[in-house]
């Protein structure tokens, strides 16, 4: 919501909260087949996409997300080469999986082509990878496209999704968690963006128990900064296939062969540490 004074202003009336970041001017707006796609200049966060009302990356902090959905679930495989992305259509993730030498394929399944193509045109650093000979596009239902994967055919997925509402709801299924346990070969791993620890621990435990429903074994969830977003406190959960989460390769973390701005072996390490409530509330078969 854009007001007189040309502050946008995301709401999270359930949480009582909002954020709010001063605009310069409106770049762009279009309705998609799917969804209201606008772009903002910003007096301090560069470029913002938001759609359908909500905030989905700025210029300036989009690296903390897209660093910390991609290098842990591929430095915790013991040697990932098969990827596929459910949603990411701004590409920043596919952007940094491909940043992986060791990575032989990278196919981003988004329902919405027209968030690929706006990000081109103001996120350019963000689909720069799009040409890598690794990397295919797809704008397609990810939900049918998981659902028709051949088996044991991916190492790593990465859901990169909006909110559990609209296109991407059934992203938050037992039905679909269970086509991407088929999927994944054996020592597969996904990972899931979470939401809020602070305020969306319903969406957590969810995931939780329904991938355990699909026959995942094992989860754990990541904690990052995340400026825009609701409560500015974001997560990621990783879920194993068929074992015990391994420890991450804490020596490749430490030597990576290319650059990061916020993910290191140290915060790999630290984002997994879980804080007292949330290890309360995912024990608590009650709710918040």
């Amino acid at each position: 919501m854009l007001d007189e004074n040309n502050w946008f202003t995301e709401v999270a009336e359930a949480a009582g909260s909002a954020f709010s970041l001063r605009i310069k001017q409106r770049l762009h707006r279009e309705e998609s087949p799917f969804q209201t796609i606008e772009v903002y200049e910003t007096e301090t966060f560069g470029n913002l996409m938001v759609i359908d009302g909500f905030t989905m990356l700025s210029t300036r902090e989009n690296f903390l997300y897209h660093e910390m959905l991609s290098h842990p679930v591929l430095l915790t495989h013991p040697a990932p080469r098969r990827v596929a992305i459910i949603g990411g259509g701004d590409c920043g993730t596919l952007r940094e999986v491909l940043r992986h030498p060791e990575i032989a394929s990278a196919v981003q399944i988004d329902i919405d082509e027209r968030v690929t193509r706006v990000a081109e045109q103001f996120f350019p650093e963000l689909t720069e990878s799009n040409a890598d000979p690794r990397a295919t596009l797809l704008f397609d239902d990810g939900i049918r496209w998981m659902r028709e994967a051949p088996d044991q055919s991916l190492d790593i997925i990465i859901i990169d999704s909006t909110d559990p509402v609209g296109p991407a709801e059934g992203l938050f299924t037992t039905a679909f968690y269970r086509d991407c346990h088929r999927a994944l070969a054996p020592g597969g791993l996904l990972v899931q963006q979470s939401e809020s620890p602070l305020y969306h621990m319903d969406i957590i435990r969810g995931i939780y128990a329904d991938t355990e429903a699909a026959g995942f074994q094992d989860r754990a969830t990541l904690f990052f900064p995340q400026a825009i977003y609701p409560s500015g406190w974001w997560s990621a959960t990783l879920v194993s296939r068929d074992q015990a989460i391994p420890d991450f390769r804490a020596v490749a973390a430490t030597n990576l062969p290319f650059p990061t701005r916020y993910y290191t072996a140290e915060i790999h390490r630290a984002a997994l540490a879980q804080p007292a409530f949330f290890k309360q509330a995912l024990a608590s078969t009650q709710g918040e």
